[in-house]
This record gives C-alpha cells, structure tokens and sequence, in this order.
C-alpha cells in the first residue's frame, strides 16, 4: 500500500510543478494586459484541478477501493454481476462530471468544431419548447437580442440582415468589404476570456434594443430593423446569421433542454451556453455510466477512451458528437454483451437498439454500420430463425426510416447531382457518378491522405488540435504518446483472464471498423474535396473516436499478457494528462493577445 500510495502522489506532485510553471505565462499575459483578474481565474482553476486529482488518487488507491476489486484488475477482469462492479460506472460518472466541467470552463463557448452550427441549431429546438417561432420568413433562427452579441462581440453587425437586403438591391456586398462579425471563441484567445470575464456589460449593451422593441413593439420600425413582424411573439428577438444543422432535432434535445431552462430563469448568455453545454455533458456520462454497467468486458478500456482529451473536450461542448459517441458506445456494450453474456436476447433489448439506431444514425449516416454489430449475436439467442429476421428489421428499418425521415433529401442532392461545387475552396469538385466511375482515383486518393495526414488523423483522435481544430491549443506529443500507452496497456490480457472474442468475431469488427472509415472518406471526398486536391480533405481523426473502444477490444490476445501494472494507476495517468492539458491550455490562451 505504501509503494502504491508513493507512486500515484508523483502524479499530483508534478501537475503542481507544471501548473507553476504555466504560472508564468499567465504572468507574462497580465503585465502586458494588465488583466490581474486572470491570477484569480487561474488560481481557481489550478487548486480546484489539483484537488479534483487529489480526491480521485484518494478514492482510487484507498483501502475501501482496493477491496472491491472493480477497477483494479487483479487477478483479472471477469463477467461480473452488477452488484460486484456497481462502484464503477459512478467512478466514470464522476470522473467524466469532474474533468468534463473543467473543460468546458477552458475552452470558452463556441470554441468546438461546428459548435456555433450546433449552438444555433439547439436554440432553434429551444424556441419551439418554449412556443415561439423557431425561425422567420426566410429561415433564420430567431434568437433573444441579448444573446445576439455571441455572433457579433463588437456589435458591428447589429442590422446585418436589413444592411444585407439594402445593398443587395443596391448590388453592393457591403458585409464583404468590411470582413465578417467577430464571434465568441471560434479563434480562442485571451480577448475570449475578456468578454466573458464582461459579460454583464456586453449583456446589458446588446439587450438595449430589446427593451426598445419592447416598448415599441407595434411600429414598424422595430420589425424592419431585425426583419421580424410586429407580433408580440417575436418582440425583442433578433435572427441569427448561422445556419442550423440538417439533422435530427433529437441530437439537440440535451443542449436545447439547458437553452430553455437558462431562458425561464432569466440567465444571460454565457450562463445560457454553459447550461446547454452542461446538459450535453450530463448525457454523456449518464449514457457512458449505463454503457460500463452492460459491458460484459473492457469496461476499464472504454473508460479510458472516455476521459481522453479529445472525447471531454467535444462532450464538454454543444456538438451533436456527444449522441453520436455515447450512442455508438451503447449499441456496441447491448451487441457484446449479447454475444458473450446473456443467455437470451429479450424484446427490450431490440427496442434499445432500435432506438439508438434511430437517434443517432441520421447524425453521420456513415456511423449506420454499426448496426452490423449485431451479427455477432447467435442465432440461436433469438429462439429462431424468424424472431432473428424480424429483430434484424427492427433495427435495420429504425436507421432507414430515421434516415428517410432526416436526411432523404441530402442523400438524394449528392447523389443526382451531375456536377459538384465545394464552397470553401471556390472550385469544382466531384459528383457521385463520377466517383463510382473512377475506382482507381479514389483509392489514390485514399492513399494519399493515409500517408500524408495518417499520424495527424491518429493523434486528432486523442487529442492533437482541440478548439475549432486550433493547431495552438494542441495536446503535447508527449502526452499523446503516454496516452496511446495507457490504452494499449488497459486493452493487453491480464493473468487470470478469459478472452470471450474469436478470431471471426474480431476479423468482423476490423471489416465494419474498415467500412465506416471508407465511408467516411468517401463522404469527405464527395461533400468537401475539391478536383485540384490530390488527397481528401476534410477528414478528421475525431470522427473514428466511436470506434476506438470496440476495435480496442480486438487487440486482447493470449500471446501478450500484461503483469505488474494496476488499471487504477493507469487510469489515474490519464485522468494527471487530462488536468496538465486543462492548465497548459489556459495559459496558452492568455498568451495570444
């Protein structure tokens, strides 16, 4: 016990001298700001952080712990019942709650990939629970005027969409020449931090015309200046400039639950988005609770992935991501533990595939295949034949029809259009029939962005580039490499552990693994490359994060054996990366003034 304790306190101990360290810069960034409240801000989250790991190592390494046996894997991990491993899906619970908080509070709001589309898209969801009009005549989503300054910090696009009519009648693009409205976090910097740190004045500014229109709500001023009616509905609304995200709304109901309970309470915009972004948190550790609790084994190895940066980071933002990651994890726990533990397969258990199929499916079409998991339950659990055929159908006809339901008309847009545009490159790009017809350039081009971009795409899967894909606000190599360790070691065989997956099952999982990153590719290739480009772009290591857990899983064998090394200390590593990246993060942003 004393060696194990001497071993985990060096963990603490050296997040405290880094921690110091980053002390510096932060130092560096208030002498030449003058922004002393930044120490406090530090401070806070430097001690909070410290404590946070200091209470896990206690938990972890105490003798309570030790004597449960759930996480520590000595003599080896086994199919245990739920009341022998019930501490362990708290444990997740509260470590993912703990570090995901943490995250958020670094990463500033809308500083995610995607995450002004998904904050955008949820406040939609958000006005239609709260009765109003979820967008106006020309489909921009109405939003509370006090919240239009999110898209425009220093509010030089207050009449955007009247100035835009105007000068498109004039034929000028005045929006053009004088650049693009600021919005909060889609570059973090220390200024972020600034307009959060005044969010009351920026509130109280941006909300002024609100209480104008309020007062004024019948002329026709008011309606003209924000392109709105006169309705007492959509008094003191404004229209948002960003466009909503095609998809289910059911990826948006945590976020939009957080929205609207921000709204009733009369919060204001930073507390609005981190109670969407809370929410969002919240079902991702509940479902990955649920997830370890149905694993019937690599519940330790689904938990590292969990508290990767990468995966708190997007579960600590607004993104439809969090459904598609904790969704995917859920299917794939109900999948194994059908194959190898339960002696039968019951009605609820279809139902909760079918579900999540329909959920989370239309988010990425690709992620479809997962569904392919359930081919590695016999048979014979089903009863028969008959039973198997239609629990398939279930399930299979979930997906399609959710995906008929969601995203019927953007499949059919892709696929019948004979030529192609890819807007962010201003050049032409590929249809689908000329892909289908041009084998041999599309494996080229496969090719080349595994052998260009393969070691970026692994590392963005960890953790690499976090922020809106921000190269600055990166995860160290170093700890990318510590982290890959932990998880090759927690995937390794313990002494005294039974291995339940045959080799079909996991030449299978290699092929839907291999399938879901073809489609992936291709769906890059098709909706973002340009002809002129002689690799895909556009793919992302973050988009085969689903599927590290399960082919993870497959890397169990009884050649390699792991000895000598406790899950605890390994987990407990990773959860030390996790608060060096949270500090070394912090810091860095206040050093780009």
């Amino acid at each position: 016990m004393k060696k194990k304790l001497s071993v985990w306190l060096l963990w603490p101990f050296t997040v405290f001298l880094l921690g110091v360290w980053h002390l510096l810069d932060v130092q560096a960034s208030v002498t030449e700001t003058g922004h002393c409240w930044l120490y406090g801000w530090y401070g806070g989250l430097f001690f909070v952080s410290l404590a946070m790991l200091i209470g896990m190592g206690t938990l972890l390494f105490g003798k309570k712990w030790e004597k449960s046996g759930d996480i520590s894997g000595e003599p080896g991990e086994k199919m245990v019942s739920g009341k022998e491993n019930r501490k362990l899906p708290g444990l997740f619970f509260g470590t993912v709650m703990c570090l995901g908080i943490l995250y958020m509070m670094v990463l500033a709001p809308l500083s995610a990939p995607d995450e002004v589309s998904h904050y955008i898209s949820a406040y939609k969801l958000s006005n239609c629970f709260l009765g109003l009009p979820a967008a106006d005549e020309d489909g921009y989503i109405y939003v509370r005027a006090e919240d239009d300054w999110l898209e425009d910090v220093n509010q030089e696009f207050r009449d955007w969409k009247e100035k835009s009519r105007q000068e498109a009648l004039d034929g000028e693009s005045g929006e053009n020449d004088a650049g693009k409205p600021i919005i909060l976090g889609q570059t973090l910097k220390e200024e972020t931090y600034v307009a959060i740190h005044n969010r009351r004045a920026v509130s109280e500014q941006s909300a002024e015309p609100s209480a104008d229109s309020e007062s004024t709500k019948e002329s026709t001023s008011t309606g003209d200046s924000i392109g709105m009616d006169s309705s007492v509905k959509t008094a003191g609304l404004r229209v948002s400039r960003q466009p909503s995200v095609r998809t289910t709304p059911l990826a948006y109901m945590p976020q939009a639950l957080g929205f609207t309970l921000a709204r009733i309470l009369g919060l204001n915009s930073i507390a609005l988005l981190y109670l969407g972004r809370f929410f969002n948190l919240l079902l991702f550790a509940a479902v990955g609770a649920l997830t370890i609790k149905r694993l019937p084994f690599g519940k330790n190895v689904f938990f590292g992935v969990s508290i990767l940066p990468m995966s708190l980071h997007l579960a600590a933002s607004l993104s439809y991501d969090v459904v598609i990651l904790a969704f995917t994890g859920y299917f794939t726990a109900v999948c194994l533990d059908l194959a190898y533990k339960a002696e039968t397969v019951k009605v609820g258990d279809v139902i909760a595939l079918a579900v999540v199929m329909a959920v989370m499916g239309p988010c990425k079409m690709v992620y479809g295949a997962i569904a392919g998991f359930c081919l590695l339950v016999p048979v014979r659990k089903f009863g028969n034949f008959g039973k198997w055929m239609l629990s398939a159908a279930a399930v299979l006809g979930s997906f399609l029809a959710a995906m008929a339901v969601v995203n019927l008309r953007t499949v059919a847009m892709y696929t019948q259009e004979s030529d192609s545009y890819v807007a962010w490159a201003e050049e032409a790009g590929y249809s689908f029939a000329e892909l289908i017809h041009q084998p041999v350039r599309v494996l080229q081009l496969f090719y080349n962005t595994i052998s260009w971009q393969g070691e970026s795409l692994y590392s963005g899967i960890l953790g690499e580039s976090l922020g809106n894909r921000d190269p600055v606000l990166n995860t160290p190599y170093v700890i990318i490499l510590v982290l890959t360790a932990c998880l090759v070691l927690l995937a390794l065989k313990k002494p005294g552990e039974e291995i339940f997956m045959k080799i079909k099952d996991r030449l299978w999982i290699w092929f839907i693994c291999l399938v879901i990153f073809g489609a992936l590719m291709f769906s890059m290739l098709l909706a973002w490359t340009p002809k002129s480009s002689n690799m895909v772009q556009g793919v992302q290591g973050r988009y085969m994060l689903p599927l590290l857990p399960v082919f993870l899983f497959t890397l169990k064998n009884q050649k390699v054996i792991r000895t000598g090394t406790d899950d605890r200390l390994i987990l407990y590593t990773m959860m030390a990366a996790d608060v060096y990246v949270i500090l070394r993060i912090f810091a860095v942003v206040c050093l780009r003034l």
